[in-house]
């Protein structure tokens, strides 16, 4: 886009110009909303150079301030970013003032379930293989379900136990727009016995399409993609908000609604793993965040599971931690056998962080 010399640089120019030079869809998705509704309320057609600071503040004040704490950070941060690259090419305008901070981010709310809840779930009679299939590998491979039920057959390694996913803001092989699923860098998810058992099951000799799939065809007017539907059964890839509904339907108590959510598995997941003695780095590996102050928002032991920690101080525990378990102080592969001790120094490490 040809921008207009000195400062004649309107609101609107300008943010049409800033979301033209991004090179990633999801970003350019994303900072739409925040960059053009504060365009909208500012005014779209003042020259850039006269719109004040405290403009800039009122503006996110009105359209966020109300919103959840992510949301309200996010749309700050789009508009953040584009104002500093207005003033990286010289042209003058407002920055976001210092009163408005970026709010800190909460302690998630969703419950981590024990794993004998999963089990007692999925071993429910009424509950169809594909669910239980579902299920079980959200927990075993602590993934988003958007990624697992994005999953085609074709990309199953049953031997390995692991398949390729596109991750949530997956960064681009090359810069142009239009991306496919392929020129995207994809991340690995794996899983264990429980999910191992049951896909060849759910498959019965199927070798392409999704792998989770609606029971009936999708409607003569619903436009669905080739990758999206099975080309043998003409059946169609079962959406979030189906997988969500199906969840919900065997687990809401006190009326639809008020079920478990899909993401608790992805919680559920790391926090089994933390309590069993998972490093921190292990978890940012099986999780794949980038900051461990995220992958902490995941971690919640149990009470019982603090109430054993706290056993460790008991009166007459004079020992060190190391020597319950004389293998832990060398290292190496001898590590191994304090997994399965009650209280062994693996088992905790995490949760001390």
């Amino acid at each position: 886009m040809q921008l207009p010399a000195g400062k004649a640089l309107t609101v609107r120019a300008a943010a049409d110009a800033f979301l033209d030079s991004l090179r990633n869809p999801n970003t350019v998705r994303s900072y739409s909303t925040g960059v053009g509704k504060t365009a909208e309320r500012i005014g779209e057609g003042r020259p850039l150079g006269s719109v004040a600071d405290d403009d800039i503040g009122e503006a996110l004040e009105l359209l966020w301030g109300t919103a959840a704490v992510n949301t309200g950070n996010a749309r700050r941060a789009s508009v953040l970013s584009w104002l500093g690259w207005c003033a990286e090419y010289g042209y003058d305008g407002p920055a976001v003032p210092a009163w408005t901070k970026r709010l800190a981010v909460p302690d998630s709310e969703t419950p981590a379930r024990s794993k004998t809840a999963g089990d007692r779930l999925i071993a429910r009679r009424e509950v169809h293989l594909r669910e239980k299939t579902l299920w079980r590998m959200l927990y075993e491979t602590c993934a988003p379900a958007e990624e697992i039920l994005g999953v085609n057959i074709e990309d199953l390694d049953l031997t390995a136990r692991r398949c390729p996913v596109k991750a949530k803001g997956a960064r681009s092989k090359a810069r142009r727009r239009g991306q496919a699923r392929e020129d995207f860098v994809l991340e690995t998810v794996y899983w264990d016995a429980g999910t191992a058992r049951l896909l060849p099951r759910l498959l019965k000799g199927r070798t392409r399409s999704p792998v989770f799939v609606t029971h009936r065809r999708p409607g003569p007017g619903k436009v669905v993609s080739p990758r999206d539907v099975c080309p043998d059964t003409g059946l169609a890839r079962l959406s979030y908000g189906q997988a969500r509904a199906l969840l919900d339907e065997h687990t809401a108590v006190r009326g639809p609604g008020t079920g478990w959510d899909l993401h608790e598995y992805r919680h559920s997941g790391l926090t089994e793993l933390g309590v069993q003695g998972a490093s921190l780095l292990m978890l940012m590996a099986k999780s794949r965040h980038k900051k461990p102050e995220n992958v902490r928002r995941y971690f919640k032991p149990s009470p019982e599971a603090i109430s054993e920690l706290t056993s460790l101080l008991a009166p007459g525990r004079q020992q060190p931690l190391t020597s319950r378990c004389p293998e832990a102080q060398s290292p190496g592969p001898s590590d191994s056998a304090c997994r399965g001790g009650k209280t062994g120094l693996r088992r905790i490490r995490l949760v001390l962080l």
